[in-house]
């Protein structure tokens, strides 16, 4: 009995070790100078990047769900293959952004800046834009995405 009650001791206590290691901790990066800093890969879901200033950083490959990125400097930002599904991006700027591949279901991106960024393979499904700005991604849209298998003129409703 002593010998069951140890190694239901050592199983619990190495299960909630390894649930505090890799538990994700959304973090408040708010009005953050973040230029030309590397996320890249990294499982950022929830965090927050409102007005911060993350022109030239590397995201790519970054879990970037449900981030706030509200009033966001992205200018040349590269986000190839970054999961944005449910994020905010309203009032972010991302010209000259790579989001080749990026997912961005769901994401709210009302008065969101993409000129000349590269959207090719990127999954706009469910995005709510301005028509003007659909209009701007849909003369550019092109490819599928890998992931979602989407098509990036579909998921825009492109004519």
């Amino acid at each position: 009995m002593i010998l069951v009650n140890f190694f239901t001791f050592i199983l619990t206590f190495i299960l909630t070790f390894t649930t505090l290691i890799n538990s994700v901790q959304a973090l408040d990066y708010t009005k953050r100078d973040l230029f030309e800093a590397d996320f890249s890969g990294q499982n950022l879901s929830g965090s927050t990047f409102n007005k911060a200033n993350l022109r030239s950083s590397n995201l790519s490959n970054a879990n970037l769900q449900k981030v706030s990125f509200f009033g966001a400097n992205m200018d040349s930002a590269n986000l190839e293959g970054a999961d944005l599904r449910n994020a905010v991006l309203d009032s972010a700027r991302l010209t000259r952004a790579n989001l080749h591949n990026a997912i961005l279901e769901g994401a709210f991106a009302t008065n969101t800046k993409f000129e000349k960024a590269n959207i090719e393979g990127a999954d706009f499904t469910d995005v709510i834009l301005r028509p003007d700005v659909e209009e701007i991604l849909c003369a550019n849209a092109i490819g599928t995405n890998p992931v979602t298998g989407r098509n990036t003129r579909d998921t825009l409703y492109c004519e």
